[in-house]
């Protein structure tokens, strides 16, 4: 077997509103909603959304709010990123700083979103990557 990617991952919300406005708004994700299914799309990735602990099953063996630690790489500086995360008066937690990503450095700045999980948002620093 060979892992090729992710497709999706799954975070749980204690509220849904709240939730979706954080991804849309100040992370400028775009929200689906099918058939009481809450999804958020970037890219080629999502972030499904469960509204409630084990909404849908099967999931996660312990879903907790806020749990969450993940890396999206963003286009462009992050500089400029923190600079349009705070203009949505939403707080940067650190950054920007130098950290290891997948396929190299990166430089990332660190948000937390409604339920607290941290969102790493970063960019490569060598090009092409």
């Amino acid at each position: 077997m060979k892992i090729e990617r992710f497709d999706h991952l799954v975070i749980t919300t204690a509220d849904l509103a709240a939730c979706v406005d954080f991804y849309t708004r100040v992370l400028g994700m775009e929200h689906r909603e099918n058939g009481g299914r809450h999804a958020l799309f970037f890219g080629s990735q999502k972030i499904n959304i469960h509204a409630g602990k084990a909404q849908f099953l099967p999931a996660a063996k312990n879903p907790e709010f806020g749990s969450a630690d993940f890396c999206l790489i963003v286009n462009g500086p992050v500089e400029a990123v923190k600079a349009e995360i705070e203009a949505q008066n939403w707080p940067v937690e650190l950054g920007p700083v130098l950290r290891t990503g997948a396929r190299g450095p990166i430089r990332s700045v660190y948000v937390r979103d409604p339920d607290g999980n941290l969102v790493e948002l970063a960019e490569y620093v060598e090009s092409g990557k």
